[in-house]
């Protein structure tokens, strides 16, 4: 029995396989239609783009084409080949934008431009990309059920760029360049008011405010002192009990020291 299984599975497999090479030849597209959404059908999706490929310049534009091309787009997806199925979902939505598959399609179509978002440390070109398309199906579908997810994309995406740019401010600080890292982390906070990383921004802005203080020329170093003991202020008011609080309380002292020259 198990030998009859076998050979019965070797025949359909060979069978499978010439019907394919079969339907990549033949100049007729019923054929191919026909070979290719068993392939999809089968969850063979790699075989099955080949000839959606083949198929795509006969059915672009026509009412029958909205089966091959959602599939097409969904093979894709299925084979994490994310740029080519956001281009392909899009082109579904632009070109049906009335079937019943178009919200689907629509939100499916993001979601491939966010698998494209990579890691923080990197450019986010993909990142800002994936959240302009994301916002833009938030925007069309309100009401979708697709809406929770959608938002939970969006937001992962949205705190990416904020560690993104977070970082970047932090990365001044490190190399140095304190006057460009007051600035950046100002601009942080400005433009991330709720952020988780407010007080570590704080702290950065202060320790990059007061390094600037104490490595100044005499005839900017009082009021850079002043501008440091501001950043101090408003660290230990974001947060008294701050992480920094030992730190800081250092930073503090040696402030008062060097203002305490200025007052005689």
């Amino acid at each position: 029995m198990k030998k009859l299984i076998s050979v019965l599975f070797v025949v359909a497999f060979f069978c499978s396989c010439s019907e394919y090479q079969t339907a990549l030849k033949t100049e007729d597209v019923a054929v191919k239609f026909e070979v290719a959404t068993k392939l999809y059908d089968a969850k063979s999706y790699t075989k099955a783009i080949r000839l959606f490929e083949q198929l795509a310049p006969a059915y672009r534009g026509k009412p029958q084409g909205e089966k091959l091309f959602y599939m097409y787009a969904q093979s894709c997806f299925k084979t994490k080949q994310y740029y080519l199925a956001g281009y392909q979902f899009d082109s579904f939505v632009s070109g049906y934008p009335k079937s019943e598959k178009a919200e689907e399609c629509a939100f499916l179509g993001s979601q491939s431009y966010s698998k494209l978002s990579p890691v923080f440390s990197i450019d986010q070109t993909d990142t800002f990309k994936a959240i302009e398309k994301m916002q833009a199906f938030i925007d069309r579908y309100p009401n979708s059920t697709y809406i929770v997810e959608a938002n939970a994309i969006s937001k992962k995406l949205n705190d990416k760029i904020e560690r993104k740019v977070y970082e970047n401010a932090v990365e001044y600080n490190k190399i140095s360049n304190y006057k460009s890292a007051i600035i950046a982390l100002d601009n942080f906070i400005a433009d991330f008011p709720g952020t988780p990383y407010k007080e570590k921004a704080l702290f950065y802005k202060l320790d990059s405010a007061y390094l600037l203080a104490i490595n100044s020329v005499p005839s900017k170093m009082e009021e850079r002192l002043i501008t440091a003991k501001t950043s101090y202020n408003n660290l230990v008011k974001f947060k008294p009990n701050t992480e920094y609080k030992n730190k800081a309380d250092e930073m503090l002292a040696q402030i008062d020291v060097e203002l305490q020259k200025y007052n005689k």
